[in-house]
């Protein structure tokens, strides 16, 4: 194995042994000045709103697994959420430009976008991003934005990232890819023409439901420098130890999304061949109409699976509240199997919209946990 493969470089790629100790764990710098040499001389650090080497170790490592090596241009900001990651990309813009959104998105970017962008004067359209027709039809001469989720978040619409690139190029935008749900191990937007990518580190980076960030990462060298001025003058950077819990989850994550995959698919299966399940959403099912083009573009499918029950929101409402391993709760892409309504959990913001998701539709996050444990555990709740 040479030194760029994922798995090394998720445990090598800004982790260094310390210089002082040798300690083979990056060190949790819990500090928030740095003594200097003499004013302005100081040793790369001076205030950790500007730089932590917590941080910075996560940056690099991150950067890292999206393809941008420390040599090349561009590189990673780390945030304190995704939503902090989202609202920085926002700073970029300016009144008058306009984004384009997948009518599919998460109900936090939505909210982001139409109440507090369109706040200042920034303009957005939603449309079907799985088709180049489509795409086209929501951008205008003001497109500063185009915004891809892939899988989407919850009916996991699968996105041609190259073809979105294609037209953001064409129309002078920008393209941004919010690679939570697939996370870099399955996934590479950079490579297919990406200009940002997006991740909310509560999840798959992370891994274990125990810390809250975000990250930007691109291989544009200018549009990392403003990213870097804007983290530093706006200041929504992770503390030092939610950025050690990140570096410590992303050394598991090849292992972890393997289980995930695996678990998903299985259970996606189960639900398919079920009669008191009426519609499941899995990009890794050949049925799904994303199936080819994620099989093209990812290297596995993921650990979330959305479906509807063959009852209504009765028996959506009773599924989640009577599996014992699936927890009720939001978020996703930890160990453990999360279950939930998005219609009235996280995509609340999106009810009597376009962007409103089925009322009965239930989404799983699946863990690595025994897979035979968590179809019991949905059998059981399908009653």
């Amino acid at each position: 194995m040479t030194e760029d493969q994922f798995e090394t470089l998720a445990i090598h790629a800004g982790q260094e042994p310390d210089p002082t100790t040798g300690a083979v764990v990056v060190p949790i710098y819990a500090t928030s000045t740095y003594a200097q040499q003499s004013p302005g001389v100081h040793k790369g650090y001076e205030y950790s709103r500007t730089d932590n080497p917590t941080r910075t170790a996560l940056q690099v490592q991150l950067a890292a697994l999206e393809g941008v090596g420390e040599t090349d241009d561009g590189g990673c900001v780390a945030t304190a959420s995704g939503m902090a990651a989202t609202a920085m990309i926002g700073y970029l813009l300016k009144p008058g430009d306009h984004i384009v959104l997948p009518d599919d998105a998460y109900g936090g970017t939505f909210r982001i976008v139409s109440e507090v962008f369109a706040d200042h004067g920034i303009s957005w359209t939603a449309g079907d991003l799985t088709t180049v027709g489509g795409i086209q039809a929501a951008t205008t001469d003001r497109t500063k934005v185009i915004w891809v989720e892939t899988p989407t978040n919850p009916l996991l619409r699968i996105v041609d990232i190259a073809v979105a690139a294609e037209v953001a190029k064409a129309c002078g935008a920008w393209l941004v890819v919010d690679n939570t749900f697939a996370s870099p191990y399955l996934q590479q937007p950079l490579a297919l023409g990406a200009d940002m990518v997006l991740h909310s580190s509560t999840k798959y980076l992370g891994g274990h439901s125990d810390t809250v960030g975000g990250a930007i990462i691109t291989n544009d060298q200018d549009l990392h420098e403003r990213l870097r001025y804007l983290q530093n003058a706006t200041g929504p950077v992770p503390g030092p130890f939610d950025s050690y819990l990140v570096l410590r989850g992303v050394k598991t994550l090849a292992l972890r999304m393997d289980r995930h995959c695996h678990n998903a698919a299985a259970i996606a299966q189960f639900l398919v061949d079920d009669a008191r399940v009426a519609d499941v959403w899995y990009p890794g099912l050949p049925t799904n109409p994303g199936y080819s083009v994620a099989r093209n573009q990812m290297t596995g499918f993921g650990g979330i699976v959305s479906f509807t029950p063959s009852g209504g929101d009765d028996a959506a409402r009773s599924i989640v509240e009577r599996t014992r391993l699936f927890f009720l709760a939001e978020s996703l892409g930890g160990v453990e199997s999360l279950i939930e309504i998005p219609a009235l959990m996280t995509h609340l913001s999106v009810e009597g919209t376009d962007l409103e998701v089925p009322s009965n539709l239930v989404r799983l996050s699946v863990g690595v946990e025994h897979v035979d444990d968590l179809i019991s555990d949905l059998d059981r709740a399908l009653g």
